[in-house]
């Protein structure tokens, strides 16, 4: 357990025979429940998986017969094997509704490849296990302008799909959402729609707007990332363009759900004024060059580039309108890079054990309350440098500016119901047949 709370990881793994058997060894003692889907694999990922889990099953009866004291439960590396190729997406999905049903306090995923740095985990775990997070992402690029070794096709690739996904989920606070080295709590969990859950490619952006349609909290914190023997062959080429449909049409799936079915916000009109304004003067103005240097076209041009800029001032002014009223469901933090993540860390005024389960309660820690956490600070009128520009955070530490909560209904009794980056977990889970987006997950 962490912080006397349950804990688990899921480990999505497709073709990662050379790997996976490491990967769930270097799992930190403290978690729980590992839950490894082998994705259909056509080499020896399962019986690499089976044999971790028998080790873990050994080690398990051995504590037993010293009198050790009991974990929660009995077996802790579950395997699953799934019976056709599903995707990344699918097999996290798979895991998530597993870590769901054995209710959780908090459930992170680790591709199946390495990549991703298991010390971390505990500093993932701790904005949910406090109360300041539903959902907590890595964000390799924050506080940095460095891509580090990132391939510049996937740094590019990267940053497309960054600044479509701020406009598709709402969460304009957040970067590098294919860092799929993500923990989720229980609550997020039984609240977002996860058994709709994109499968393949793109899971961790159509998380994304799932999470913000249920009024969900999501934290990014800097996460390592490290680039071995690995190789992605995911093929930009036709992975954005797939992602981005995909987002768009969640998009307007968002717009529709949060400002429009239940209550009408203005910014519905101003996105859709900015739309057909921008596409009928982008028209026009082609129709115009395209028709000479007359003095019509020259009007009809000039007209144009009027109607075609109003229009982009729309958009412009209902994203703004769009980011104001999401402020509250995203920040970025950064741990305390002087303990070792995983490790409990307090002052004195006691420790963090007695604080009960914020994972169970409606009301979410703000920002400096009620927390003896320092290994997260909160900001108050500092400015954060981060890799996606200036964060003025004076209004997140401030308690007024942080929402109430308390109407937010406990998950606990709630009916039992049957993501390293998403380039790791691609290569740690399965392809799409219908693309070559997904041919080759590693």
């Amino acid at each position: 357990m962490y912080r006397g709370h349950t804990v688990g990881v899921v480990i999505p793994a497709y073709n990662e025979e050379p790997f996976v058997r490491e990967t769930i060894e270097t799992v930190p003692a403290f978690v729980d429940r590992v839950y490894v889907i082998d994705d259909a694999s056509t080499d020896g990922t399962w019986s690499e998986i089976r044999a971790a889990a028998a080790a873990e099953r050994d080690r398990h009866d051995d504590h037993a017969r010293n009198g050790d004291a009991a974990e929660p439960f009995g077996e802790r590396v579950v395997a699953i094997q799934h019976e056709r190729n599903r995707g990344v997406g699918g097999a996290i999905k798979t895991g998530y509704l597993r870590a769901r049903e054995d209710e959780l306090a908090a459930t992170a995923v680790m591709g199946g490849d390495g990549q991703m740095d298991p010390d971390v985990l505990g500093t993932l775990f701790d904005p949910i296990l406090d109360g300041d997070a539903d959902y907590v992402k890595g964000n390799r690029f924050l506080g940095t302008r460095d891509y580090g070794d990132m391939p510049r096709l996937r740094f590019v690739g990267n940053a497309v799909l960054g600044a479509l996904t701020r406009i598709a989920s709402g969460y304009w606070a957040t970067g590098d959402p294919q860092s799929g080295y993500t923990a989720i709590s229980r609550r997020a969990l039984h609240e977002a729609d996860i058994e709709e859950m994109y499968e393949f490619y793109g899971y961790c952006n159509d998380l994304l707007v799932k999470l913000n349609v249920a009024g969900l909290r999501v934290v990014d914190l800097p996460s390592p990332i490290v680039y071995g023997d690995e190789e992605s062959h995911i093929r930009y080429r036709t992975y954005v363009p797939r992602v981005s449909w995909m987002l768009l049409r969640n998009f307007l799936w968002r717009v529709r759900e949060n400002y429009l079915a239940y209550d009408f916000h203005p910014l519905v009109v101003a996105y859709v004024a900015g739309a057909a304004g921008s596409g009928v003067g982008l028209a026009a103005l082609v129709w115009a060059v395209a028709a000479g240097g007359g003095a019509t076209s020259v009007i009809g041009g000039l007209l144009a580039t009027a109607v075609f800029m109003l229009g982009l001032l729309s958009l412009v002014g209902a994203m703004a309108m769009d980011k104001h009223v999401n402020d509250h469901l995203n920040d970025v933090v950064l741990p305390d890079r002087g303990t070792p993540a995983g490790e409990a860390v307090g002052d004195d005024r006691g420790g963090r054990g007695d604080r009960g389960d914020p994972t169970d309660r409606g009301d979410a820690v703000a920002a400096g309350r009620g927390s003896t956490r320092p290994a997260i600070p909160r900001y108050g009128t500092e400015t954060f440098e981060s890799g996606s520009g200036r964060l003025d955070a004076t209004a997140r530490g401030d308690d007024s500016e942080r929402p109430d909560r308390g109407d937010r209904p406990d998950d606990t009794g709630r009916p039992e119901s049957n993501g390293a980056s998403a380039e790791s977990n691609g290569a740690a889970a399965g392809t799409d047949a219908d693309s070559d987006a997904e041919a080759d997950a590693r």
